[in-house]
């Protein structure tokens, strides 16, 4: 079971308008910035399970290969929304909104990265 999870940013104010899209488009919000971190949870929650920082390391963050985080999404629209929220806000498209396998309705997913090169997805399972 996931905790929290933590997304490296090598610039926190572009990967923050990115998220802060993102994640409005799926019922989520920004909850607090400060010093370069960013945290993000449910509208309707105190939680703040996702955080966008820079690493602690001190080193410049950069995207793992074969490294995804699937957000879900309760809806079609909300998946289309997300996409096109991510792509007007520094993103770039991995994999346009559709169903997973193609022709087969039960997982609809989009496929997008950051503006450090973090890959994600939003999704909503159908069935």
């Amino acid at each position: 079971m996931i905790g929290y999870i933590t997304i490296g940013a090598r610039d926190s104010e572009a990967s923050g308008k990115f998220y802060d899209a993102v994640f409005a488009a799926i019922g989520g919000e920004r909850k607090f910035a400060d010093g370069g971190w960013i945290g993000y949870g449910p509208k309707e929650s105190d939680q703040q399970p996702v955080f966008i920082c820079p690493p602690f390391d001190g080193k410049a963050a950069h995207h793992g290969n074969g490294m995804m985080i699937g957000f879900k999404a309760g809806s079609n629209q909300a998946v289309d929304a997300a996409h096109l929220a991510a792509l007007a806000n520094g993103g770039s498209d991995e994999g346009a909104p559709g169903y997973r396998p193609p022709g087969k309705e039960g997982w609809y997913g989009a496929y997008m990265r950051d503006p450090t090169g973090n890959k994600i997805c939003v999704y909503h399972a159908t069935s």
